[in-house]
């Protein structure tokens, strides 16, 4: 597949996220909070509203649409991102969800850009964590004005980084060879 077309997949993937994350919160967990979120359990003892999963996940292919697309279709990226959260919440979370994305996903762009020339699998890693913070402190706090669920919202999103870290790297080895045998050629 060309980088294009993969950039094309991971834009849509990436706008896929936030609705999925959205519908997630409201209607699948192993609890769900009257009046709040439904949770998830993301590490012994610790839990997280269940949209959390879809974040961090989002976080990774915003990095991946810079990649593949460049830096202005990132960037239209999450505003329409931001856009399609605050369509597809429902009314209570619809400041909160846009907000945190918009937030989060513009420092995300901000840590990747100057990484990114050190190394994929680092600056994705590094810009994900970044936004990952934002994205759980102004949520949590917008959505139901506290910050009690920011732990297992931190700890959740860095599973899903670190899970997407080792395709990263393999993609990135497949581009590198694939770019050797083109200069051979």
């Amino acid at each position: 597949m060309s980088s294009r077309r993969q950039g094309y997949f991971f834009l849509a993937a990436f706008a896929l996220c936030i609705p999925a994350a959205n519908w997630l919160i409201g209607n699948v967990g192993t609890f769900c909070v009257p009046d709040g979120p439904c949770l998830i359990p993301v590490a012994p003892g610790l839990t997280a509203p269940s949209g959390v999963l879809m974040i961090g996940l989002a976080l990774v292919l915003r990095d991946l649409v810079q990649r593949s697309l460049g830096v202005k279709w990132a960037a239209s990226a999450i505003v329409i991102g931001a856009a399609l959260s605050a369509f597809f919440a429902p009314p209570a979370l619809v400041i909160a969800s846009a907000a945190a994305f918009l937030l989060s996903e513009l420092a995300d762009l901000a840590v990747y850009t100057p990484l990114q020339k050190k190394g994929l699998v680092l600056a994705v890693f590094a810009s994900s964590v970044v936004g990952l913070v934002i994205d759980s402190a102004v949520f949590l706090y917008l959505a139901f004005g506290s910050l009690d669920y920011i732990s297992g919202q931190i700890v959740g999103k860095v599973w899903m980084v670190l899970i997407a870290l080792p395709i990263i790297h393999i993609m990135r080895k497949k581009h590198f060879v694939a770019l050797q045998e083109s200069a051979t050629l």
